[in-house]
């Protein structure tokens, strides 16, 4: 947290600010889960791992049928998004561009976005692929501006779905550019 975001605290947990929807782009819950439990980054991942050692991360993971499964306390610190670790929760999705997320996960990640909202005071909901608007944003917190990756997950139809079924919540997305 020091080295990639400036933080000194004793313990990595997060104020959770936002909460970033994905897809895992792995076909099965089982592949996908398997992915993230090892603390450290596979070799197959040297892209990420130049940066750190520590493996990617998200505290909820979402099935198909729209079980929702948390990996991670809510608050803990999850390796999911670049520059806004330090602030968001992580929703992984098991789906990708070819096995769109379901109606079933729809309805869960509504539902979970629900009760985070209510129990963190959430501000912000973002699809993965909108986190470089962050930059330069006051929450934005990556010490690298050479760190980035472009993002689709998990899609912008799945996101318009969502903040439509979330709009009586008023969060906000990315910032304008």
């Amino acid at each position: 947290m020091e080295k990639r975001h400036g933080l000194v605290q004793d313990s990595p947990y997060i104020k959770p600010k936002m909460i970033v929807l994905h897809w895992t782009a792995i076909p099965t819950l089982e592949q996908s889960f398997d992915a993230m439990n090892p603390v450290h980054l596979p070799g197959s991942r040297s892209n990420l791992g130049a940066v750190s050692a520590l493996n990617v991360s998200a505290q909820f993971l979402v099935d198909r049928d729209g079980t929702i499964f948390q990996q991670l306390p809510d608050t803990a610190f999850a390796r999911h998004v670049i520059g806004l670790n330090h602030s968001a929760i992580g929703v992984e999705n098991v789906g990708s561009a070819k096995s769109p997320l379901t109606k079933a996960q729809l309805k869960a990640n509504e539902e979970l976005i629900r009760y985070l909202t209510k129990r963190y005071g959430i501000e912000y909901l973002i699809g993965h692929y909108e986190y470089k608007l962050f930059i330069g944003h006051e929450l934005w917190k990556e010490s690298d501006p050479n760190y980035l990756t472009e993002k689709t997950d998990p899609g912008e139809s799945f996101m318009q779905k969502i903040r439509k079924r979330t709009k009586d919540l008023e969060l906000k997305g990315p910032p304008a550019r």
